[in-house]
């Protein structure tokens, strides 16, 4: 049978609840043996976070522990360049071999801007794209990507039945939490707790990030 192999980038600045539940359900109604939570190293279409890539690997791992179908991976962080997609999908096709189903997840807001990523259109050479799709975004209806999205559409059995060269739409259910409304809480000295898993909670808290206070425990519990 065809290993199936899901890629979940972003900068994870950080990485919460939504990010796992959604990780988690692609695992589970998909079938993908493995689903890689790779940290942007140094993101190329967003301004730099302020939190260092290690330690949003670290939370990575954190919020993952005990879970054993995601797992952490630290590439893109070890290349030390730029973060871009094309190259961590050839790396991963290289070591898993022409046999081995690569999926990169992404959100539609993502994918709406997918003619602005390096060798955006090398992507299918390695992998296929699973598209979740989002409320209040809309795929256009002409132009370059709504060219690419019609040629390459398939049903979501092309990610067991093929390697790679599909773009696979899915409607399933994500919970509304940012990254950015954590940020916002923590600096505030306000709870996050049931956003992000409690372990990568008291990591911020224990590390001073996003503005967190040393004496702000008794707020944030």
């Amino acid at each position: 049978m065809r290993q199936k192999v899901a890629i979940f980038g972003g900068t994870f600045n950080p990485v919460h609840n939504g990010h796992l539940r959604l990780a988690l359900d692609l695992v589970q109604q998909l079938g993908f043996d493995e689903m890689r939570l790779v940290p942007c190293h140094i993101p190329t279409h967003r301004a730099d976070p302020e939190v260092a890539s290690a330690r949003r690997a670290q939370m990575v791992t954190l919020g993952i522990a005990g879970n054993p179908s995601l797992l952490m991976d630290d590439r893109e962080l070890v290349r030390g360049s730029a973060s871009y997609s094309v190259d961590t999908l050839m790396q991963l096709r290289d070591e898993r071999g022409e046999s081995c189903s690569l999926t990169l997840v992404m959100g539609l807001d993502a994918y709406l801007g997918l003619p602005k990523w390096h060798r955006w259109r090398e992507l299918l050479d390695f992998a296929h794209l699973l598209v979740v799709n989002r409320p209040g975004y809309i795929l256009p209806s002409d132009g370059e990507l709504a060219e690419f999205d019609r040629v390459h559409r398939a049903e979501k059995n092309a990610l067991a039945e093929r390697s790679a060269g599909a773009v696979v739409h899915l409607n399933i259910r994500a919970l509304d939490i940012s990254a950015t409304e954590i940020r916002a809480l923590t600096a505030a000295g306000l709870s996050t707790r049931f956003l992000l898993p409690e372990p990568v909670r008291r990591f911020i808290s224990e590390q001073q990030l996003y503005g967190a206070r040393a004496d702000a425990g008794p707020r944030s519990s």
